[in-house]
């Protein structure tokens, strides 16, 4: 009787907290959808604000989405073989390049956008180009993946599966792509999903990063906001939402079926 009711009143909290938070997200995007904000849903729905901001902030969402799916590649390419690598590592040099991995994590995002401005601020045509912002969203999303991947590799259901394959005549490459890969797949793909939320919602670091003609999708949120209508900004709330909700879902349940089959492999 104690359990049940502990987990009435867990689930109960639980709720009221998404209601908390997701109430007011979901009046912002009703407010996108409304003829007029002050007097609400009464006065009409409409798409206008919705199709205004696609024309009008296009382009940084496109910019958004081109930044999130360059850092998951690089993040991906430079992440799992540095986890890899420092999961096997056994020197405290491994322990301390962590360590400074996680500094960007430390760190405000002002800090980290100028002390890349102030070192590479000069070489005008990268400084303007989108490949800057992603160097920036890469340099603070890449510890996420790093750590994830080095916590899977550091089971030792892995290492003794790895020594198995390499007793039998199998090279480092085959035991990695044919052994280490698919089994820590799952938390490959849940530190993916960390790295684009945080990617597409960065505002701090891409804010300073950020031209006019390389503006995302938090950065143009936030112009809405401050220089247009209300309704305008809300709408954009919205567009936001549509195109991230979809993707996370998605990873999310590629992450778990992952983590199912990697579970039923090691059994």
């Amino acid at each position: 009787m104690l359990k049940k009711t502990l987990f009435t009143l867990q689930l109960l909290l639980t709720l009221l907290m998404c209601a908390f938070l997701l109430i007011p997200v979901g009046m912002s995007i009703l407010a996108g959808l409304s003829v007029n904000y002050f007097r609400g849903p009464s006065a009409g729905l409409t798409f206008k604000w919705v199709i205004q901001v696609w024309q009008d902030y296009h382009d940084a969402i496109l910019n958004s989405l081109y930044v999130g799916a360059a850092t998951l590649v690089l993040v991906a390419l430079l992440g799992v073989p540095a986890g890899y690598v420092l999961a096997r590592w056994q020197s405290r040099f491994a322990r301390w390049i962590e360590e400074l991995l996680t500094l960007p994590i430390a760190l405000p995002g002002l800090a980290s956008a100028l002390a890349l401005i102030s070192v590479y601020g000069g070489m005008r045509g990268f400084r303007e180009s989108l490949a800057f912002i992603v160097v920036g969203h890469v340099i603070f999303t890449l510890p996420f993946m790093v750590r994830a991947v080095a916590a899977a590799c550091a089971d030792s259901r892995i290492k003794m599966m790895e020594e198995g394959a390499a007793s039998l005549g199998a090279s480092f490459l085959r035991r990695f792509m044919t052994v280490v890969l698919p089994n820590i797949r799952g938390e490959i793909v849940a530190a993916a999903l960390i790295v684009v939320t945080l990617s597409l919602g960065e505002f701090n670091l891409t804010w300073m990063l950020h031209t006019p003609d390389t503006k995302t999708l938090p950065v143009g949120l936030t112009d809405a906001y401050a220089s247009l209508r209300l309704e305008i900004g809300s709408a954009y709330t919205a567009v936001f939402f549509v195109l991230i909700v979809p993707l996370l879902i998605v990873m999310q349940m590629t992450a778990q079926r992952a983590k199912v089959r990697n579970s039923r492999g090691r059994t």
